[in-house]
């Protein structure tokens, strides 16, 4: 199928309410890297102690996989916005970031005697969500939605 053809596939309007939304989701990811990145000595000071010293111990390749997680995952919804094929690719690189965060979190930080269960959960729905956003781009190809 030539690409012309592919632009006038009747996309749902399911896809483009997720792509919307996945698209505020992730910047919200952005917004909580950046607030990490230039998170303020108050802010700092003002924190547990534990969770302080976990940020502040936060190897680079770690806040590296968390930039790659969180601008593939937004760059990949304007991918999907614009029906384009390679959002897939962006949202595979964003879980392979999620998941060397996490390696990080949890098993180098122990980041569960911290945050507990619900950081755990959270870590969990974001892999989710990422892991949906490939499925969805995917299907997304095979429908021919995308170019």
């Amino acid at each position: 199928m030539s690409d012309t053809q592919n632009t006038d596939q009747i996309v749902p309007a399911w896809f483009w309410i997720i792509s919307v939304l996945a698209l505020l989701w992730n910047l919200l990811g952005v917004m909580a890297f950046f607030m990490q990145v230039m998170v303020s000595p108050e802010i700092l000071e003002a924190m547990p102690e534990a969770e302080r010293a976990l940020m502040q111990t936060m190897p680079g390749w770690a806040m590296g996989a968390f930039a790659i997680a969180v601008f593939c995952g937004t760059i990949g919804c304007i991918g999907l916005l614009l029906r384009q094929r390679w959002a897939k690719y962006l949202f595979i690189l964003s879980l392979l970031g999620i998941i060397i965060q996490n390696i990080n979190a949890f098993v180098f930080q122990n980041s569960f005697a911290v945050f507990g269960p619900g950081g755990t959960m959270m870590v969990a729905l974001v892999a989710l969500v990422a892991l949906g956003l490939i499925l969805l781009a995917v299907r997304a190809e095979n429908n021919d939605w995308l170019s």
